[in-house]
C-alpha cells in the first residue's frame, strides 16, 4: 500500500470511497510479495498492482463488488504451473488477496493508517483476514507509542485480544516486518490449524531503507542511481567539498560533506526516524583510502545493518583487514565485510560496476545463490522458500 499511499490519501481527503486489495499470502512463483496492493475507487479508477497483470482483472472486479456491498473478502488464486498460462496466471504459484472496502471517516484505524502512511510515519496495520464474520476486516493501526481503532466492542472478543494484537503488531513494526499472526479470541497466540482462531495480516510501513555511499567518486554516481532504482533513500558522504556536490550527484537524496565516521556517529545519535540505521541499511564504502575507511568500518562492522561492502583490489582488501584487526575488530566482525564489493560480472565501467554491487546487495538480502537461473532447478525466490521452511511444523524426534 505504501507505493500508492499518496493517491489513497488524495481519495480519502476528498471523501471518495474505495477498496484496497492486498496480497496477504504467496507461494510458489508468485509475482508480488505480501503487502503489494491494488486499489479501485468508486468511479472505477485503479492504481497499483497485486500480480503484475496476471489476475488484475479478477481483483479489479472484486474491488468493485466490495465497494458496492461494503463487505471485505479473502480470495485465493491458485493454479499449477502446467495450466496457469491458460487462465492468465502466467507464472503459476498461489496468491491470497484480501479486499477491503474503505469509507473515509467510517473506521478510525484505517483513517489513521492512511494518514500515517502518506506522511511517512512508521505504522503497522493489523487487519483480521480470517475468523468470525463479524470481525473480518476489523483493524487496529499501531505506532511506536499509540494505537487507533478497537477490536474490543466486537461480539465474542475481549480486551485481551486487542492488547495482544497491538503488542504483536508493534513488535513487527519495530522489526519492519509484514506477515500473518494467529490469535485465539482471548488473545493467546496459537497455531493456524486450531479451531476458534483469528488470522491477522500485519503490514509494517516504515521509511524507505537507507543506502549510505561513502566516497564521492565516479563509480559512486552510478551506485546512487541504481540504489534509487532499488528503492533506497541514498546519501552520499565525503569529506572533500570539491567532490561532494549535489551537481555531481543529482539523484542522491542528500549529499553530505563530512568525515565518514563522524557522519555515521551523527546518524546513530539522531532522534530523527529518517536517520535510523537498521537491518535493511546498506553501506557502500567506495573511498578505498585507509584514513577514511578504517575509522568508518571500525564502527560500521559492529552495527546491526544489513550490508557493509568496500571497494578495492585484493591487495587493498588484505591490507584493510590487517588494519581492522589492529584497531580491535574480531575475525567474526571482519567477516561481515563484503570486499571487494560486488559480484564477479566482469564489470569495467562505473555502470557495470554498479550493477555488480546491486546484484550482491539483492542476493544478500534475498538469499540468492548468485548463479544463472538457467543453471539451477530449485525455487527462484529463495527468501520465500526460507519463509515456508520456517512456517513448516516441526516434530519432535
Amino acid at each position: 500500500m505504501q507505493d500508492i499511499a499518496d493517491q489513497l490519501q488524495a481519495w480519502h481527503a476528498s471523501g471518495r470511497s474505495f477498496a484496497v486489495a492486498t496480497v496477504v499470502g504467496v507461494s510458489g512463483s508468485a509475482p508480488r510479495d505480501p503487502g503489494a496492493a491494488l486499489a479501485v475507487d468508486a468511479e472505477g479508477e485503479a492504481i497499483g498492482s497485486v500480480s503484475g497483470g496476471c489476475v488484475e482483472g479478477a481483483v479489479y472486479e472484486l474491488c468493485r463488488e466490495a465497494i458496492a456491498s461494503g463487505e471485505p473478502v479473502l480470495e485465493h488464486f491458485g493454479y499449477s504451473d502446467e495450466d496457469a498460462f491458460a487462465v492468465g496466471l502466467t507464472c503459476g504459484g498461489i496468491l491470497d488477496v484480501f479486499v477491503q472496502p474503505i469509507v473515509p471517516g467510517a473506521d478510525a484505524a484505517l483513517d489513521a493508517g492512511i494518514t500515517y502512511i502518506a506522511s511517512g510515519t512508521p505504522v503497522a496495520l493489523a487487519r483480521v483476514i480470517e475468523g468470525p464474520a463479524g470481525l473480518l476486516g476489523a483493524t487496529v493501526a499501531v505506532t511506536a507509542d499509540a494505537h487507533h481503532g478497537s477490536l474490543s466492542p466486537a461480539p465474542s472478543t475481549t480486551g485481551a485480544l486487542e492488547r495482544s494484537a497491538v503488542a504483536e503488531a508493534r513488535a513487527m513494526l519495530d522489526a519492519g516486518r509484514t506477515g500473518k499472526i494467529t490469535l485465539a479470541l482471548d488473545g493467546r497466540p496459537c497455531d493456524p490449524s486450531d479451531q476458534g482462531t483469528l488470522t491477522f495480516f500485519v503490514e509494517s510501513y516504515v521509511p524507505a531503507p537507507r543506502m549510505l555511499v561513502f566516497g564521492a567518486i565516479d563509480f559512486a554516481a552510478a551506485v546512487v542511481r541504481i540504489g534509487k532504482f532499488l528503492g533506497y533513500r541514498v546519501t552520499v558522504c565525503d569529506a572533500r567539498p570539491v567532490f561532494a556536490t549535489e551537481r555531481r550527484f543529482p539523484d542522491a537524496d542528500e549529499v553530505v560533506v563530512d568525515w565518514p565516521h563522524r557522519y555515521l556517529d551523527a546518524q546513530l545519535a539522531s532522534a530523527d526516524a529518517r536517520s535510523a540505521l537498521d537491518g535493511r541499511t546498506v553501506l557502500c564504502v567506495l573511498t578505498h583510502d585507509a584514513k577514511f575507511d578504517i575509522p568508518l568500518l571500525e564502527r560500521a562492522l559492529r552495527l546491526p545493518v544489513g550490508f557493509v561492502g568496500a571497494m578495492g583490489s585484493r591487495r587493498t582488501h588484505l591490507e584493510r583487514n590487517a588494519r581492522l584487526r589492529e584497531v580491535g575488530l574480531t575475525d567474526a566482525e571482519i567477516a561481515r565485510l563484503r570486499s571487494p564489493i560486488g559480484l564477479d560480472l566482469g564489470a569495467r565501467t562505473p555502470e557495470e560496476t554498479a550493477v555488480a554491487v546491486a546484484a550482491e546487495i539483492v542476493a544478500s538480502r534475498r538469499g540468492g545463490g548468485c548463479l544463472p537461473l538457467s543453471a539451477g532447478q530449485g525455487p527462484i525466490h529463495h527468501d520465500l522458500e526460507r519463509a515456508d521452511e520456517q512456517k513448516a511444523p516441526r516434530h519432535a524426534a
